[in-house]
């Protein structure tokens, strides 16, 4: 590889880092998006110029042109409710690309083998034991991240049941799995042959399946930001086996933040990442699912929740996951407006998992031109509850929960919440008494304080619109 294309590569992977840091905040998010994309096709198209003996160009062009009519559709397609499916999907082809990767290296470095039999030496020899080393890591953690993808993105699509899925055994399986993939990663280091780096793969496909079916509900989001930082890894892997300065850079980078991003989640949460990956073995997972409850709440029309919000003097909106699938963020901002018109303060807390991945609602009411400083984190707001008069808890569930304090052996115990049982009054829009996610029920919708609005939300928000505009 000539210098220059050297330095390139140097300054995409600069570029992905600029691009993260760009990420991090909202006024600076569309332009390092930007810098991001402009890297990678620049780091993409670099080989085309500098490669004088490049083999299979058209199938090479034709894969391309495939992948790129397929993520343009599918990005203009992709609902807001779908991001963390499309997310999960991102992720799989990534881990499953760079073991794809990893065992077209481990062919061609064995391909010199009979070569170096003559010379009484071989590969390990030549390439060194980290590549090789490198190599298995990479065929194996990307396979776990391929076949894991998979798996969370039929749960989260509903393809399959959301519920953990466990069997006698499980935890005999998995452990022989992993075992097995230690195993076949120490001997293709050793004496590597293409037979073992493809069982290798096999392997590894197993272990991801093992390794996500007993997560459930509200987990699976935290198992995708792990699984993104298992594809960073193999991705980094993969670029030290190729010398490929922007794939080492990118794929650590990816790395660390999905480990940082999943340590978050899971704090978020008030849990162990190792609970949320292995607590359905014990019972402890966030199931998912649940019954409807047939118990007597407190329910009332759009008139009357319209006069309690009208002449509120503090109010809180907390949106969920349901905002979203009804597709409500514009009626519910323009609702927002009519309440700041009449003197009312009003803001929106929003709970780090809240939707089903972290910056979820933050992103759905960007859309809806929501402005940001009225979007207001969980530890920045959870004081203002106990001087609030009403709390409008719009499709979200489980982040108001009390349970999460009171109820010891509950599946969201000790995960932080919003503090919404604290406010004089609280509105649950709700399409039903079914559950959230936890699949448990939430005693705070039968406090006395408490009332319910029923129907899908974009309706009873145009509604309730309509009725504090007649005040």
């Amino acid at each position: 590889m000539p210098v220059w294309a050297q330095v390139v590569y140097l300054a995409c992977a600069v570029g992905f880092i600029l691009a993260l840091k760009g990420l991090s905040g909202p006024k600076t998010a569309r332009a390092g998006n930007l810098i991001g994309a402009v890297s990678a096709v620049v780091a993409c198209t670099l080989p085309f110029i500098y490669e004088d003996r490049m083999q299979h160009l058209p199938l090479i062009l034709l894969a391309i042109a495939a992948g790129t009519i397929g993520g343009v559709v599918g990005a203009q397609r992709v609902q807001m409710t779908q991001m963390p499916q499309m997310v999960a999907l991102f992720n799989g082809v990534g881990g499953g690309a760079a073991a794809l990767v990893a065992l077209i290296e481990l062919h061609e470095m064995l391909s010199f083998q009979e070569a170096l039999d003559a010379r009484g030496a071989s590969a390990v020899d030549v390439f060194g034991w980290f590549v090789f080393a490198a190599t298995a890591f990479t065929i194996f953690v990307g396979s776990v991240s391929f076949a894991g993808s998979l798996i969370t993105f039929a749960k989260l699509q509903e393809l399959m049941t959301s519920r953990p899925v466990v069997f006698p055994g499980l935890p005999v399986v998995f452990g022989v799995l992993l075992i097995s993939g230690i195993g076949l990663s120490v001997a293709t280091i050793t004496d590597p042959t293409m037979t073992l780096g493809i069982v290798l793969g096999l392997v590894g496909l197993a272990f991801g399946v093992m390794l996500v079916l007993p997560v459930g509900g509200a987990d699976v989001p935290i198992v995708i930001s792990l699984l993104n930082a298992f594809t960073g890894l193999t991705v980094a892997a993969g670029g030290y086996v190729l010398s490929n300065t922007v794939l080492l850079v990118g794929g650590t980078l990816v790395g660390a933040s999905g480990t940082f991003l999943t340590l978050l989640m899971a704090k978020a949460m008030g849990r162990s990442v190792g609970n949320i990956m292995f607590g359905a073995l014990k019972g402890g997972s966030t199931l998912g699912g649940g019954e409807i409850s047939d118990r007597p709440v407190k329910s009332a029309g759009p008139e009357d929740v319209g006069i309690l919000l009208a002449y509120a003097d503090r109010v809180i909106i907390v949106p969920g996951y349901g905002l979203a699938v009804a597709q409500a963020q514009h009626t519910l901002r323009e609702l927002v407006e009519v309440l700041i018109a009449r003197g009312i303060k009003v803001d929106y807390a929003i709970h780090p998992v809240a939707g089903r991945m972290p910056g979820h609602m933050n992103v759905l009411l960007a859309e809806a031109q929501v402005p940001y400083e009225q979007l207001v984190e969980m530890d920045d707001i959870n004081s203002e509850f106990k001087h609030t008069d009403v709390v409008l808890v719009v499709g979200a569930n489980d982040v108001v929960n009390p349970a999460a304090k009171t109820t010891p052996g509950a599946p969201i115990y000790g995960m932080p919440i919003l503090n919404a049982d604290e406010a004089q009054q609280v509105v649950f829009m709700k399409r039903s008494m079914r559950p959230g996610f936890a699949g448990i029920e939430n005693e705070l919708l039968f406090d006395p304080k408490t009332t319910l609005l029923f129907g899908d939300a974009k309706d009873s928000l145009g509604k309730l619109l309509k009725s504090v505009e007649s005040l």
